[in-house]
């Protein structure tokens, strides 16, 4: 009951924010924040919440603006998003679209924050209007136009006296970066795709711990070790050569930032290699170099 008046709060103050949505609980672990932001004529919300759900269905349509698309910034934890077709797990510094004339449907199972920022359809349709299938997609926090796109928002709020013309500059900056990435002619991933980042994903998030193996992989991917080894193997690669690359690249980053009294066993440890003599040997296959000569290398 303390949870749920506190969801009907939540709720409210999102509609009044971000128009109609009906709104679910998840589980008893609900909590949930909005604060709004107005550079200039930008508006924007920063979203927080965890066990709760939110939605539009047509009678929430009907009582909402739909000249808008919500670009969704992710911030912290992960969130789920779904319309029509499309279905994206965004993790921090992903960004999706969200067409505000449309059904969707927005998941937050643990804590998560996102920025929410309102981008008009003629901005973002200036060179035709946008195929649905470009909603709800996940534009992954690597690609080069998604940092720019978080750089460039993060700038904006650092300015909250923007000018009307500048903010809408700032917009536009925006709609022009996303319009190449979320173009109609743009394929969509297949399936096979879509389970290898959410593969790829898992490694990332747990790349630091003792367990991750393939075995573990697959079961928490919900697929057997023969189809894991199949997904990778089509892509020419070997899944536990993956994982060593991927903890031997942090390994490295870190010899180039670590202090340099930090012991090489340690950083070894940190990143999953149990056996140094094995993560020495690694590293010089990996860099053509020693650990201990890739850190002198780089001080």
């Amino acid at each position: 009951m303390e949870n749920h008046d506190g969801f009907e709060g939540w709720l409210a103050h999102i509609n009044s924010a971000c128009g109609a949505f009906y709104g679910q609980l998840l589980n008893e672990a609900f909590h949930g924040t909005l604060e709004e932001f107005s550079p200039g004529t930008m508006k924007l919300s920063t979203v927080s919440a965890s066990g709760a759900a939110i939605g539009r269905r047509r009678q929430e349509l009907a009582r909402s603006r739909d000249d808008c698309f919500y670009a969704v910034f992710q911030l912290e934890g992960e969130a789920e998003m779904e319309q029509a077709d499309g279905r994206a797990l965004l993790r921090p510094g992903d960004i999706t679209l969200i067409d505000a004339a449309r059904p969707s449907l927005i998941r937050w199972r643990n804590h998560s924050r996102q920025i929410s920022l309102l981008l008009p359809h003629q901005m973002m349709e200036l060179s035709g209007p946008l195929a649905p299938e470009c909603c709800a997609r996940r534009l992954a926090h690597n690609l080069p136009v998604v940092k720019l796109g978080h750089q460039l928002l993060q700038e904006s709020l650092r300015n909250s006296a923007l000018t009307p013309v500048e903010s809408q500059a700032a917009l536009g900056a925006l709609a022009c970066l996303l319009r190449p990435v979320l173009g109609k002619n743009q394929a969509l991933p297949s399936r096979h795709e879509q389970r290898f980042q959410q593969v790829t994903g898992l490694i990332e998030e747990h790349l630091a711990s003792g367990e991750l193996s393939p075995e573990w992989l697959a079961a928490e991917a919900g697929m057997s070790v023969r189809s894991l080894y199949r997904l990778f193997a089509g892509r020419g690669m070997v899944v536990s050569r993956y994982i060593r690359n991927q903890r031997l690249d942090k390994c490295a980053q870190a010899l180039r930032d670590a202090d340099a009294e930090e012991k090489l066993a340690s950083l070894a440890w940190r990143w999953g290699f149990t056996d140094h003599s094995h993560f020495s040997t690694a590293f010089r296959q990996r860099f053509g170099v020693t650990p201990g000569e890739y850190r002198r290398r780089h001080r």
